[in-house]
């Protein structure tokens, strides 16, 4: 047989993927809601590229007091830069939304466009390896940390321990995952 070539979706998957069965056996109200957040995501993805795209062009934003406004503008006045990866080790990176380190003054802004409950540790893990990749000691900067949410600024100067704690974290973690892989491959 000859099957169909669909080369357009390679590497794709579907709502209804038989990799993701789990949805057969949702009632119809689960269903609803698992597209609901699924349908989030995505706009929080293209909210997310939206406010990338302004900052990099330093196109501000109406006055009007919501989040992404607020954030995109903020991101722009502080000079900010969009989606910079933070690199440690293959074992241990990440994108934060926005970043700029002028002065010895480090801020780390993020979008968040859910309503779900939202914690500084993963704006901290951003610190520890911006400080890591740019062998920078904590004690030595201003850090400046920013969540932007339901039309809510947080703001947070993150204890200095905490970040040193996780830096520790990221090296003591990245060194035992790489022992791990290389016993396993022994």
């Amino acid at each position: 047989m000859k099957f169909n070539k669909h080369s357009e979706l390679e590497g794709q998957h579907s709502v209804l993927s038989p990799s993701k069965y789990h949805w057969i056996n949702y009632s119809p109200e689960k269903f609803a809601v698992f597209v609901r957040t699924r349908l989030a995501t995505q706009r929080g993805t293209e909210l997310h590229e939206f406010a990338s795209t302004a900052i990099r062009l330093g196109q501000k934003l109406s006055n009007k007091q919501d989040t992404l406004n607020k954030y995109v503008n903020d991101c722009i006045r502080f000079q900010m830069t969009p989606e910079v990866l933070l690199f440690y080790s293959f074992n241990a990176f990440g994108s934060a939304d926005a970043i700029s380190f002028r002065n010895n003054e480090l801020r780390i802004f993020d979008l968040k466009t859910g309503s779900s409950r939202t914690s500084f540790n993963q704006l901290m893990c951003y610190v520890a390896l911006f400080c890591l990749e740019y062998k920078i000691k904590p004690a030595t900067i201003f850090i400046e940390l920013r969540i932007y949410q339901e039309g809510e600024i947080q703001v947070f100067e993150p204890p200095l321990e905490e970040i040193e704690r996780i830096m520790h974290k990221y090296v003591a973690f990245d060194e035992l995952m790489n022992k791990i892989a290389e016993e396993e491959v022994l």
